[in-house]
């Protein structure tokens, strides 16, 4: 190993070039020192790398090699070479170029990983978009026969872009052009992220960058670095190199045993798929032989970029089980549906298909009309535009109450063997470490419990719409009932006056013993219509159930958030026995919130039930009137029929029909009038088929007999009619 560079020089004390002005050391390189250089009318800023003084023959030709690799490369995720300003060259502490590059605001991926919320990995997102940044750039730099040799996370720097940051790799100061048997032996790169070959000093390929990318990921995904990485390097090669082809990391207990493992440690913040998938890619990316890393049992030699693939264009859907606490994650096909999503639930949870209740946190249920699952789900994981992760919850209908089956996630080893021996004497790197475990534990525990409020306020945004759907079939149901209550109103008054004139004109002679039964019959069945008492129980109950929902919105959802390492400790004993309890309180919410939504789902066939039967009864009703009003038209005819000839006498200026006078005699035998004058028998099927020509009487004529004014009254208050002859 070379000797580490020693401390950079001072800034020079010109401040200025023109119009650009030094503003700050970024950083210092295996070559030289990095400043960040802006200028005064545009604000454009760059980032000027000027080589030290004391590099040997051999590193000034790699300095004008990584100038002249930079110049030719164009990749979005490869930090871009730019024009070195006019004037500046002169400011150089020797006759070597100075390299111009975009300068890139957000920091390198150390100072990222350094922070407190990475003590155990980075976010889930945060680690596809690198995977998916750093890959393609590899990608790019080895199609263009270039291997990189010393990617680790202080030369991976982060760009914010229009949507999300953006990963670019820089300090191609190691990275080497292969020659024609793409082979190279030289020693150069950071020791934590080299490959075996490079520390044997053995011939290598590009796949000396699989061992790299496979060392950083993890080291993002975890918090650490996976083989052993306080150990120097001749134990570490030793015991390194006993690893199996599938382990992964290989990492000193507590107790200061090695242990080899093939599977990610816990905690990290990957769902179960994402990390059973990456587990298979480092396998193949961290394998000590070169000639079989990288290489995919589906895709060959060099298939880890196609395999990585795969995986970054997942789409996936995550199920809350709120009667659990866990969440399930399934992989979704093209064209899969919800039934599918259900089926696979009922596999792993036990709840039916049927009684699988799927809400968004808007409080929107999922239904198999809407197959379309995919909107759900993440458009691809690597894809900043889309949202977070978002949850469903799922809710077992069959449940009424819950009973607590919530338990808390595992504590990782470390943890585990602290409860058990807490007095035990730990190296400063153990304790740091154990330490930041405890603190992601207890944040994953507050996680979990948000989680949990969350699909409780799901739930009750799904009772609060369904409430509303309640209240306007309530207020629809009010309407109708208060329609055909008039309507009912209405046609018993008319039935009232139509049996009283009846009555009146009985002493005319035209009765109807069979229409007079008829009325009465109406009259009685009308009686047994309105569904008022129905209606008045259903209402009733819909405001209870509103003042139920009204209760549980004002108990207090949220909760005080402590600031320091107590708090959280106090705040992560309190969540642990929640979760490990039988809810009370907000957990008698939850109780409340699903009795709430039960009566609510109760309420709406009966509803629906007696809107039908009122709508139901305003058939019956209007066919009852217009039973009622063809009876009223034949007595009319029958009226009018007996009448004819009196009405010939005292209309002055009257005009016969025909021949016959007014009205066509009926053939045969003279039937009708007379016979009722004479007291017999008559029923209005002895006009049908006849045609009547009534007289047109002047508005001013008085003249009609008392049975004719009477029955006219009472048609033209019930119904605006014409007679086949067109008179009104």
């Amino acid at each position: 190993m070379a000797p580490p560079p020693p401390a950079p020089p001072p800034l020079q004390p010109l401040a200025s070039c023109g119009a650009w002005e030094m503003r700050e050391r970024l950083g210092t390189g295996g070559f030289g020192n990095v400043i960040r250089w802006q200028h005064r009318e545009t604000g454009e800023q760059i980032a000027i790398k000027q080589c030290r003084q004391e590099l040997s023959l051999r590193n000034r030709e790699r300095w004008c090699l990584e100038i002249q690799i930079m110049k030719r490369l164009n990749h979005p995720n490869v930090v871009a070479a730019r024009d070195v300003p006019e004037g500046m060259q002169s400011l150089a502490l020797n006759d070597l170029p100075l390299l111009a590059m975009e300068y890139c605001q957000g920091g390198d991926l150390r100072r990222h990983l350094n922070q407190l919320e990475n003590c155990c990995g980075v976010r889930e997102r945060a680690i596809l978009i690198l995977l998916s940044d750093i890959a393609s750039a590899l990608r790019y730099l080895h199609e263009n026969r270039i291997i990189h040799r010393d990617l680790k996370p202080e030369n991976i720097v982060l760009q914010q872009g229009e949507e999300r940051l953006i990963h670019k790799i820089i300090d191609l100061g190691y990275a080497k052009e292969l020659d024609q048997g793409s082979l190279c032996t030289s020693f150069v790169g950071t020791l934590q992220y080299l490959a075996p070959e490079l520390l044997e000093q053995q011939k290598y390929t590009v796949t000396v960058d699989y061992w790299s990318f496979g060392t950083l990921a993890f080291e993002c995904i975890t918090g650490f670095r996976p083989f052993l990485p306080n150990w120097q390097p001749v134990q570490w090669h030793t015991k390194v190199r006993q690893k199996s082809e599938l382990d992964i990391v290989v990492y000193e207990d507590l107790n200061g045993e090695v242990k080899f493992s093939s599977k990610l440690p816990h905690p990290n913040n990957l769902n179960s798929v994402l990390a059973d998938r990456l587990e298979k890619w480092l396998q193949l990316m961290l394998k000590w032989h070169p000639r079989q890393r990288g290489t995919d049992p589906t895709y060959g030699t060099n298939g880890c970029f196609k395999a990585l693939d795969d995986i970054l264009n997942l789409k996936l859907v995550h199920i809350l089980n709120m009667v659990t606490g866990i969440v399930h994650v399934y992989p979704l096909a093209e064209e899969e549906t919800l039934q599918s999503i259900k089926a696979k639930v009922e596999a792993e949870t036990g709840i039916p298909e049927q009684d699988q209740e799927l809400l968004q946190e808007g409080g929107l249920a999922l239904f198999p009309e809407k197959p379309d699952i995919q909107y759900t789900a993440d458009i691809k994981l690597n894809d900043a535009t889309a949202a977070d992760i978002g949850l469903l919850f799922l809710f077992d209908n069959r449940k009424v109450t819950y009973e607590s089956q919530i338990s808390p996630r595992p504590h990782p080893d470390s943890i585990n063997c602290i409860l058990q021996d807490p007095k035990k004497t730990l190296a400063f790197f153990q304790l740091r470490k154990v330490w930041g475990q405890v603190w992601h534990s207890i944040r994953r525990l507050n996680e979990d419990f948000n989680q949990l409020q969350n699909g409780q306020r799901a739930a009750m945004r799904n009772l609060l719409r369904h409430n509303s759907t309640l209240s306007k079939m309530k207020n629809n149901m009010a309407s109708l009932s208060q329609q055909l209550k008039a309507k009912l109103d209405f046609f018993k008054a008319s039935i009232q006056i139509d049996l009283e004139k009846y009555n009146e004109q009985i002493q005319f002679g035209i009765t109807s013993e069979k229409l007079l039964l008829a009325w009465k019959e109406m009259e009685q069945a009308i009686e047994l219509r309105g569904r008022e008492e129905d209606v008045d129980q259903l209402v009733k109950k819909t405001m209870a159930l509103q003042t139920d929902i009204v209760d549980l919105q004002r108990i207090p959802q949220g909760r005080k958030q402590g600031s320091s390492l107590d708090d959280l400790e106090e705040q992560a004993r309190d969540l642990y026995r929640k979760l490990r309890e039988k809810p009370r309180g907000k957990g008698h919410r939850r109780i409340n919130t699903v009795v709430c939504k039960q009566k609510a789902l109760e309420l709406f066939p009966k509803v629906d039930e007696v809107m039908s039967l009122m709508k139901e009864d305003e058939k019956t009703v209007v066919g009852l009137q217009e039973k009622r009003q063809k009876e009223l038209w034949n007595l009319l005819k029958i009226a009018c029929v007996s009448e004819a000839e009196d009405i010939s006498s005292c209309v002055p200026g009257f005009l016969p029909a025909g021949k016959d006078g007014p009205l066509k005699r009926l053939r045969g035998k003279r039937k009708g009038p007379e016979a009722v004058r004479n007291g017999g028998s008559w029923s209005p099927k002895h006009l049908e088929g006849q045609s009547l020509h009534l007289p047109v009487l002047e508005p001013t004529e008085k003249s009609l007999s008392p049975f004719c004014t009477q029955n006219a009254y009472s048609v033209l208050l019930f119904l605006p009619c014409r007679t086949k002859s067109g008179v009104p």
